[in-house]
């Protein structure tokens, strides 16, 4: 391979127009000759600059609505052949083809106009052909060629071609195409994606994943792994789209722990009130809802000060000055939250290893998508948990009935323990977590755990009691034995929650009933490796 290339000819056809005039201009000054198509060529003509038609290189109109125009010997030949290559140079001589040697290509929106909602025959036309077909053409021949798929990637180009008089080197080359082909593997990860799931396929025979970089990471979960951070183009309100108005970038392990405190407040809708989750790696510390978002947090914290130390803060209302000072009174990672007025970023502003993120909307709890999870020589992935019950779908098993209050604190439970590591043990009383048992080999280990945190708790607020007594206790999947939920009313629950299944479910519930405990089952469990 030759290592520097001169640029005399470049293709340029996109659909995003951004730098596209200041790219021309730049080219031309190099005295490099434009081809184009469509609304590109026009957009440099209106410009002022010098362009040749692709339909005039290839003898060929564009046609069918702009699906044909650049699918021609006369452009793949001008970026496949082979430079040092004679009987490439006298085919080329042949039939006249001329050597391209830059493309600038962006595809057809497809990921955008999916993501806008679109119907299906829309979607379809926005499926690109020849871009995909060019780029990857003009990437495979990168010996000889540039290829161009991002406008964040012009400036470089031409400092590139400043630097070595018109030409760029085969390094430089080889990364272009690196990032070409994953942007087309990507491309195609969005359309089969898209396909099978408006045609409700669930598991189609090849699985592609594709992201965009957001952002490179400092380290992963430690110090000596490698990370970055990808974006899916989904749009979902959270951590990947969030606006961060202060701090550092956010480490693997931030980003990973915001993104499951803000899953867990957006099961609290932002009409019912305020409520807000304190997470620690990836579990729930507290969660509370309260008469004002101060209030909220304020609760949510007493579940475990301790482990709240060093944590991240979601709220599924806009932060405020009242809010924030509280806030402030601990070392914590990051909040995130619909909005953030002034006074609560002035705040803030004095903490300035404080990351603060907006997200303009709270997630859709109900919204598909999937999770995937790596293991040796392949990966799982699966619908995410969307699963959600009300009232209605509770079965009362127990002789006694659960009260309103009651019933109002094992559905608060039962949306928090959905976001514990199981085995997952939840207390809750009067709206607010008062001890989480989280990632245990043993419910009853959970169980036990979960009852220490709330009497220590309860020593230090001064508290006479611990606030497990009276309190309602989920479980994220059903007792096998009884024992589990003898631990539980010994912390003082007085209702459980639970999904049933068990074989030994009459046991179970014969302890709840000699314990006076009304229980409900779900009939849905919430396993969550």
């Amino acid at each position: 391979m030759t290592d520097l290339q001169p640029v005399r000819r470049a293709l340029l056809s996109v659909s995003d127009k951004t730098g596209l005039i200041e790219l021309g201009q730049a080219l031309s000054q190099h005295g490099v000759e434009l081809v184009s198509t469509g609304g590109t060529a026009r957009s440099l003509r209106d410009a002022g600059l010098e362009v040749r038609d692709v339909s005039e290189l290839t003898g060929f109109p564009e046609m069918m609505d702009g699906r044909v125009k650049t699918l021609h010997p006369m452009v793949h030949g001008g970026l496949l052949a082979l430079r040092d290559n004679e009987d490439h140079l006298v085919s080329m001589d042949q039939h006249g083809i001329g050597p391209i040697d830059l493309l600038v290509v962006n595809l057809y929106p497809f990921e955008a106009t999916v993501a806008q909602g679109a119907d299906y025959d829309t979607c379809i036309e926005n499926i690109d052909i020849g871009g995909p077909a060019m780029i990857r053409a003009a990437a495979k021949n990168h010996a000889f060629v540039n290829v161009v798929v991002d406008p964040a990637d012009y400036a470089l180009l031409l400092a590139e071609m400043r630097e070595n008089d018109g030409a760029t080197p085969l390094r430089y080359r080889q990364d272009l195409a690196l990032t070409a082909y994953a942007r087309t593997a990507a491309y195609d990860a969005a359309v089969s994606g898209w396909m099978a799931r408006k045609l409700e396929s669930g598991a189609p025979k090849y699985c592609a994943v594709g992201g965009t970089l957001a952002q490179m990471l400092r380290y992963g979960e430690n110090p000596h792994q490698k990370a970055a951070f990808y974006t899916d183009g989904s749009n979902r309100s959270g951590v990947a789209t969030a606006a961060q108005h202060q701090g550092k970038n956010l480490s693997y392990n931030n980003i990973n722990d915001t993104d499951a405190a803000f899953e867990l407040v957006s099961e609290f809708a932002t009409a019912d009130g305020p409520a807000c989750a304190i997470i620690k790696h990836a579990n729930p510390c507290g969660v509370a809802r309260g008469a004002t978002l101060k209030e909220a947090y304020m609760r949510a914290f007493d579940c475990d000060r301790t482990s709240a130390f060093g944590g991240i803060i979601a709220l599924n209302q806009p932060l405020d000055e009242a809010t924030a000072q509280v806030i402030t009174g601990i070392f914590t990672e990051v909040v995130i939250a619909p909005e953030a007025d002034e006074a609560a970023k002035a705040v803030f502003a004095a903490k300035k290893n404080l990351r603060l993120l907006t997200t303009g909307a709270m997630a859709d709890p109900q919204t598909a998508a999937m999770t995937i999870r790596q293991v040796a020589g392949g990966f799982l992935m699966q619908d995410k948990d969307n699963g959600h019950i009300t009232q209605d779908d509770l079965k009362i098993v127990t002789r006694r009935q659960p009260t309103e209050d009651e019933l109002r604190d094992l559905l608060f439970a039962w949306k928090v323990a959905k976001h514990v590591k199981s085995n997952a043990i939840v207390y809750v009383k009067d709206g607010a977590t008062v001890g989480v048992g989280a990632g245990q080999m043993s419910r009853v280990d959970s169980a036990l755990i979960a009852a220490k945190k709330a009497e220590r708790m309860a020593e230090a607020l001064g508290l006479p009691e611990p606030l497990t007594k009276g309190s309602a206790v989920a479980s994220d999947a059903f007792f096998p034995f009884a024992d589990g939920l003898m631990e539980a009313a010994a912390a003082g629950a007085t209702s459980v929650i639970q999904p049933g299944g068990s074989m030994r479910d009459d046991e179970v519930i014969a302890a709840a009933d000699d314990a006076g405990l009304a229980m409900v089952f779900t009939g849905m469990r919430h396993f969550r490796h």
